[in-house]
């Protein structure tokens, strides 16, 4: 990138470091396992986290009056906080600027979409709304897969018989850990995500139990064996559970804390 010139400089000043701050998001180091949860919840929804070096962030929606509304709850909801708004003009923008990636020359940018509302209706508004950005997303036509810069992911209440018979379908299927023997294929369902606290009871404090330790690996080593990435969500915000997950080489690590996770990742 070419270095910005005193007028450039001297506007950013002018318009609150504007360009300055878009500069330093598109320098970011990119780091493929961090994760935003419910990243709608920060101040500058996907920004903050493409600020911080995420490759995948989470939203979750509700069709309402056909609008695909971002929010963890009904009153949350706001009627200018749509998914278009906040996440996939965003991504369409940065990757146009990006040459076809989210990070200039960057790994696979993952969206995961959990649908809160009923799944069926709120998936049909969906997938009419992703085929409209045919250029960002990763698409299956045919059972064949065709990359893009951003994947998306469904969780929540997913109708999965019904995104399995879409073609072309523009999203794949979050998995849990009881879909680790599936035979669904991997560009069906590309991710395995869980609760920590349903399978371990192991928090961060002292050494990991042995036991739950190859339990951890044993379930990335099957995920990965089949083509497929693995999650945890509502693991401890501490760097002790994020050494193990690193370790075992879990796929992607769910934060809330940008900065925590950025730096943490940063000096491994």
């Amino acid at each position: 990138m070419k270095p910005l010139s005193l007028t450039t400089c001297l506007l950013a000043v002018l318009t609150g470091h504007a360009l300055v701050k878009e500069v330093v998001a598109e320098n970011t180091i990119p780091l493929p396992q961090a994760h935003a949860h419910n990243d709608y919840r920060h101040d500058r929804p996907l920004l903050d986290a493409l600020d911080h070096g995420f490759c995948s962030v989470e939203a979750d929606i509700f069709l309402v009056d056909g609008k695909l509304l971002v929010g963890h709850d009904r009153h949350e909801l706001r009627p200018e906080r749509t998914l278009a708004k906040l996440y996939l003009d965003p991504l369409r923008d940065r990757v146009r600027r990006n040459g076809g990636r989210v990070y200039r020359d960057g790994p696979l940018f993952t969206l995961l979409i959990d649908l809160k509302s009923d799944g069926q209706t709120t998936y049909v508004a969906l997938s009419r709304l992703l085929a409209k950005y045919d250029d960002v997303f990763c698409s299956v036509r045919d059972g064949k897969v065709r990359r893009r810069a951003v994947m998306a992911v469904i969780s929540g209440d997913r109708p999965q018989e019904m995104i399995a018979a879409e073609n072309p379908r523009f999203a794949g299927i979050d998995g849990r850990l009881t879909d680790l023997d599936t035979d669904k294929p991997a560009h069906l369902m590309p991710l395995i995500s869980d609760r920590w606290g349903s399978h371990f009871r192991w928090f961060g404090s002292g050494e990991m139990p042995q036991e739950e330790r190859r339990k951890l690996h044993d379930a990335v080593a099957n995920a990965h064996e089949s083509g497929r990435r693995i999650r945890f969500c509502a693991t401890p915000e501490r760097e002790s559970v994020w050494k193990e997950l690193r370790a075992a080489g879990v796929d992607l690590i769910n934060t809330d804390d940008l900065t925590g996770l950025q730096r943490f990742l940063s000096r491994q």
